[in-house]
């Protein structure tokens, strides 16, 4: 069913059964606060090493979700497009080529990530990689504001920024974390191997703790007193 530009299933087996034959589907599980955790921890241990993420909430926030409909406590957020795994993707990249990515540390807005897809497609950037933590995940209104382009560029998640940079690295990836304030611009560098642009929280710019993970620091001019 869909609601409020969403699309979700409810109901334990239903979810038990979506991540086990397709997990890549679920952006995120709603669990009812009154159910005791022992008695679903099959289905959240399916769902943790399938990275994906689990809310516990309050009957009314289920309510709002899908409606007055048997859902038994257990509720699933599904993705407007299909996720990708890192290294089913990599089998499939020409490194070669140096291609660029990706890699979103906390963006908030699903507006803001639509713009980005859409602009990763239109720079013709190899893949997008979200963590399924602190990140808003591609529903329905993230389809919409990337004009349809999210479904054309692979959407890669992990489980956060972390394992993202580890993949990144063992990959061969150079990463180049974007700040405002870095001594050198983004067109002062010559690329010349595959690269990862790590692009941070609306508010607060890329983590510290991954900024120090990166292989450089690049900022983004902005014209006309415009801010990125």
């Amino acid at each position: 069913m869909t609601k409020k530009d969403n699309f979700y299933v409810y109901g334990k087996k239903p979810i038990e059964e979506l991540s086990n034959s397709d997990s890549f589907s679920i952006s995120k599980v709603f669990i009812k606060n009154s159910i005791a955790p022992n008695s679903y921890k099959n289905l959240t241990d399916s769902l943790q090493a399938n990275s994906i993420p689990v809310s516990v909430v309050p009957e009314k926030k289920l309510q709002n979700l899908v409606g007055n409909v048997n859902h038994q406590g257990f509720v699933a957020q599904l993705s407007a497009v299909k996720y990708t795994d890192f290294f089913t993707w990599m089998e499939k990249v020409e490194l070669s080529k140096n291609p660029a990515v990706l890699l979103l540390d906390g963006i908030e807005d699903p507006h803001n990530l639509g713009a980005i897809l859409r602009t990763a497609a239109a720079a013709d950037i190899s893949a997008v990689i979200l963590p399924t933590q602190n990140q808003a995940p591609v529903n329905a209104t993230v389809f919409k504001t990337s004009a349809g382009t999210a479904g054309k560029i692979p959407i890669i998640r992990v489980h956060d920024t972390n394992q993202g940079v580890k993949d990144l690295k063992l990959a061969g990836f150079e990463l180049m974390a974007l700040a405002a304030d870095a001594p050198q611009n983004i067109w002062e560098v010559t690329f010349e191997k595959p690269v990862a642009f790590i692009i941070g929280n609306e508010g607060r710019g890329v983590n510290k703790q991954i900024m120090r993970k990166a292989d450089k620091l690049l900022s983004l001019p902005m014209s006309n007193e415009v801010e990125s």
